[in-house]
């Protein structure tokens, strides 16, 4: 199951990352060690880092095992953020990054939901979930004005190697069907 490439709201476009965004991604958010701090991966130093991470993006979207998206402003087209919905049998799970300078204005939102709202109208999706760090108030916001659920808490599941070097604590977070 593929979801479309090119997703639309009011104030966002959401398509599948190129080569081309690099820089974009590098500066807008990669780098920023507030904006990477809850991530399960370091804030990149380089470009490169930034570019091996796209050839990862592109090579799933093209096998179809993941389906990340970047986030841009509908009236720019600025690269702001990703995206990612990974299926797996009847269930997907989602994760985003956003650029720190869009914060708290309800774009990670806007994009989760409409995300959410294709994957559980699936025939086939039973579940959409997510998880974020305890200490990641703002995520845990965007994931219930999404709409999903608190379901409890999944000790030390994530490493947050910015955080800390031992797994953390994270809620989960869900809607089904």
């Amino acid at each position: 199951m593929k979801p479309p490439e090119i997703f639309e709201t009011h104030r966002l476009s959401l398509r599948p990352p190129q080569m081309k965004d690099a820089e974009a991604v590098f500066q807008n958010y990669a780098r920023d060690k507030l904006v990477t701090r809850y991530l399960h991966w370091n804030p990149h130093e380089t470009i490169e880092q930034t570019k091996t991470f796209l050839k990862r993006c592109v090579h799933v979207w093209q096998a179809g095992t993941a389906f990340p998206w970047v986030m841009t402003l509908k009236d720019t087209s600025e690269v702001i953020g990703m995206i990612e919905l990974r299926i797996e049998e009847h269930r997907a799970d989602l994760g985003y990054v956003l650029a720190r300078e869009y914060w708290e204005q309800g774009l990670a939102t806007e994009a989760a939901k409409l995300v959410i709202d294709w994957a559980i109208a699936q025939p086939g999706i039973f579940r959409v979930w997510a998880v974020c760090d305890v200490d990641n108030h703002g995520s845990a916001r965007v994931l219930e004005k999404a709409g999903m659920e608190r379901e409890g808490i999944l000790r030390r599941w994530l490493y947050h190697p910015n955080v800390d070097k031992e797994p953390r604590d994270c809620y989960s977070y869900s809607i089904v069907k």
